[in-house]
């Protein structure tokens, strides 16, 4: 069994019933829109992008909000804001807690409708509120920023999943907003995108294996930045070659994890793991990069609507 098989997909699916009647309403509501704000996480852009949404809003003029980007890799969200705007969609990256994050939205949302505006004065609409639906996966921080967007605490706003829902009309500075609940999809496509979903916590944590996350978690982190697991954990550099659980025990015992007869409290130690990387304890780290030019191309490019130019 290779290192990244240490999760199970089949222990990795959560779709309760409220996010089926999430996907049935947004059928249902997005054709009163006029755009599609889409959150995703800046750690894992691709696995965030859920293609039921997708599906359901192809048509409409599209803004990618890249969130969280105060805990991601600079560099790779740079890549992957580029790579959004090469194929002709609008994405910005934000930390929606940072004060005026959220409002640098505005004026790209305003881009991205001028087409639609003009049509609007044609007919004498012009000052109408811009109808917006904001969708994107639990835990994707949709509730703080659609509360700095609208400068109220309006959406109930939670580090764990499932907190939204029910649908609910914002209204904010010519803005009619559309909170959708966080919604995952029935099946995911792949293993690395299943265990990405639930690295940030977009999945309920009391439905997985809390040492088998953390274990696929380091196995996926020491790849990418070995030494922000030697550093955070105080390791040596020999540590890098242990099997993920190992790795596990070795740093529950350097935090002096122990339990009675001197045994490593191995879920303590993948509780702490798995809260510190979260926390971006270990430093801002990205999980996915952009597929390179000729790779499958897994973000989608909406149809319809107009460009975003750069903010």
């Amino acid at each position: 069994m290779s290192e990244r098989d240490v999760l199970n997909s089949r222990q990795i699916q959560w779709f309760p019933g409220h996010m089926a009647k999430t996907l049935r309403i947004m059928e249902r509501e997005v054709h009163g829109v006029d755009c599609v704000l889409q959150l995703l996480d800046a750690r894992i852009p691709s696995s965030s992008l859920n293609p039921e949404i997708r599906r359901i809003t192809a048509g409409k003029p599209h803004l990618y909000l890249l969130t969280k980007a105060d805990l991601a890799d600079p560099a790779v969200t740079a890549q992957w804001v580029a790579w959004f705007r090469a194929r002709g969609d609008g994405c910005l990256a934000l930390d929606a807690r940072q004060r005026g994050g959220a409002a640098a939205a505005r004026g790209p949302i305003l881009k991205e409708l001028t087409a639609l505006t003009e049509r609007r004065a044609a007919r004498g609409m012009a000052g109408a509120p811009v109808r917006v639906m904001a969708v994107g996966i639990p835990n994707v921080g949709k509730s703080t920023f659609i509360n700095s967007f609208v400068g109220a605490a309006r959406a109930r706003a939670e580090d764990r999943p499932g907190v939204t829902r029910g649908k609910q009309w914002l209204s904010a500075d010519g803005f009619d907003l559309l909170d959708m609940p966080g919604v995952l999809w029935k099946k995911f496509d792949s293993l690395q995108t299943a265990s990405n979903l639930a690295f940030i916590g977009a999945i309920r944590d009391d439905i997985l294996d809390i040492e088998s996350l953390a274990c696929g978690l380091l196995a996926d982190v020491r790849e990418l930045y070995p030494e922000k697991v030697l550093a955070r954990y105080k390791l040596e550099e020999s540590a890098l070659a242990l099997p993920p659980y190992e790795l596990l025990n070795a740093i529950g015992r350097r935090r002096g994890m122990l339990v009675p007869g001197g045994e490593v409290d191995t879920e303590r130690a993948a509780r702490t793991v798995v809260g510190e990387f979260r926390q971006s304890k270990w430093g801002r780290i990205s999980l996915e990069r952009p597929p390179a030019p000729g790779e499958g191309e897994r973000p989608p490019a909406p149809q319809g609507g107009t460009p975003c130019p750069s903010p």
